[in-house]
């Protein structure tokens, strides 16, 4: 796992944070899923296959956050699994993969309540009880899986099933769609952001901004939030920006602003130094033209003084006729 992934998967299992994206992409930034609600959940699931002659190969996958959350509506519980993906990179097969997952969840809901039933003794009533295990009056936990791209480009992969699909109007009509439900920097409004509650929003400002780095400055500058940024958030912007911005060992909370303003004035003593040295390579450059030039006007002067014509003198020279006129026009001036 990369250090990206490994980062913003720690940074996602915050409950606030978790609590906030959903609410964002699910909600339009109301607060429905609170925080205290969420409880985490074994990502990991176990899916079978086939080979080739039939026989079956379980695999394990692994989810980057599971969590579940109770939602409380006119004084009644309601129940949601929710899950987050975070990538770094496009992944064009993403809505697949999280329909696999979800699908993959649904299936496990059923084969737990055929369990509990054989355990309890709980007998069917009818012939597709029995066989089934699932009973009529059970009910699966609705399951949504939200993706977050953490990163300063367009999101260029699919955003739902039918995108996917090498099919006609009328075919896709037949098809269920999967919508793929995901987070995109760059598709930010400057209003969007105000729908985020957490540390969250900051991240997700520098993300958008990233390629920007006056206007990233401005925010940073003007918006007070980023004088005090949790450690863990600053991490992950440093990482995702790759700011290569210095902290203090020990640090809880971080002035984003200080910090850049490090950074800025080590850039621009850097860019400085790579100017000079450009400056001094381009200079002994030059000087190493302009030396070889005064030895061809020397050698152009004592050719002519021995009788040379200015085309032999040129052709020798590798130079034009009128390079070696002005040479000895300017010698004779002298």
């Amino acid at each position: 796992m990369s250090k990206k992934d490994s980062i913003t998967k720690s940074y996602m299992q915050n409950k606030e944070t978790f609590a906030d994206a959903c609410n964002f992409l699910l909600f339009g930034g109301r607060p429905v899923i609170k925080p205290e609600s969420l409880e985490p959940l074994d990502p990991t699931s176990i899916a079978i296959s086939y080979d080739e002659n039939g026989v079956p190969i379980p695999t394990q996958k692994f989810r980057d956050i599971l969590k579940r959350a109770t939602l409380m509506k006119d004084d009644r519980a309601s129940y949601l699994v929710l899950g987050i993906e975070n990538q770094s990179e496009v992944d064009y097969a993403m809505p697949v993969r999280n329909m696999y997952y979800d699908a993959s969840h649904y299936v496990g809901q059923a084969e737990a309540k055929s369990r509990e039933h054989r355990k309890n003794g709980d007998k069917p009533e009818t012939s597709g009880e029995f066989l089934s295990g699932f009973h009529k009056t059970d009910k699966l936990t609705p399951v949504i899986t939200a993706t977050v791209f953490f990163n300063s480009g367009e999101w260029t992969g699919p955003r739902s099933l039918h995108e996917m699909l090498d099919a006609d109007e009328e075919i896709l009509k037949l098809i269920p769609n999967y919508p793929l439900r995901v987070i995109v920097p760059a598709d930010f409004r400057e209003e969007d952001f105000s729908k985020l509650s957490t540390d969250f929003r900051l991240v997700m400002e520098c993300l958008k901004y990233a390629n920007d780095k006056r206007k990233l400055g401005e925010i940073i500058r003007e918006d007070e939030s980023f004088q005090s940024v949790a450690r863990r958030t600053a991490d992950v912007i440093n990482v995702l920006t790759n700011s290569n911005i210095q902290f203090k060992e020990g640090e809880e909370r971080v002035d984003m602003c200080e910090a850049i303003k490090g950074m800025l004035n080590d850039a621009r003593e850097e860019g400085l130094e790579k100017g000079l040295k450009k400056g001094r390579e381009e200079g002994r450059e030059e000087g190493r033209e302009e030396g070889v030039i005064e030895e061809k006007i020397t050698v152009a002067n004592k050719l002519l003084r021995r009788g040379w014509t200015i085309e032999e003198i040129a052709e020798i020279l590798d130079v034009s006729t009128v390079d070696v006129e002005i040479w000895i026009n300017d010698q004779t001036q002298n």
